[in-house]
């Protein structure tokens, strides 16, 4: 019994330990690490962060908190990943309808993505952050 018990007790504390917290994955905490600040906001390659374009109220500091909700520009909503981490989904009653993003790069110094904006005419967008 006291050889049961030798092998039972390490098992024990190691479930103990694998029972706390669980650990994020590196996108996660290179995403919620900081806040953000818009760098290049492009539709059909060509800046659309001005006053009255397509992209101005994405302009400025972007927060991704990690209870999912969090700020765009002038949006708040939620967020998530999608497709393995390879994609970023944006949520806010302000948008039309969630924003899908693909994650071109995500690292501690830079966040790029990229989406097609739906419509007659689909445009190309590409929206670079770095941490602020």
């Amino acid at each position: 019994m006291k050889r049961f018990m030798l092998f039972l007790l390490p098992a024990v504390v190691i479930m103990a330990a694998s029972c706390g917290k669980e650990k994020q994955s590196e996108r996660f905490e290179f995403l919620t690490a900081h806040s953000w600040t818009s760098d290049s906001l492009l539709a059909g390659g060509v800046d659309a962060s001005g006053t009255g374009q397509m992209l101005e109220k994405f302009r400025g500091d972007v927060t991704f908190k990690e209870d999912g909700t969090g700020s765009f520009g002038q949006y708040s909503g939620t967020w998530m990943f999608a497709d393995n981490e390879t994609s970023l989904t944006i949520a806010s009653p302000d948008l039309p309808f969630p924003l899908t993003t693909h994650i071109v790069e995500l690292k501690a110094t830079s966040l790029k993505v990229t989406f097609t904006y739906p419509g007659v005419t689909p445009v190309n967008v590409r929206m670079t952050f770095r941490p602020k």
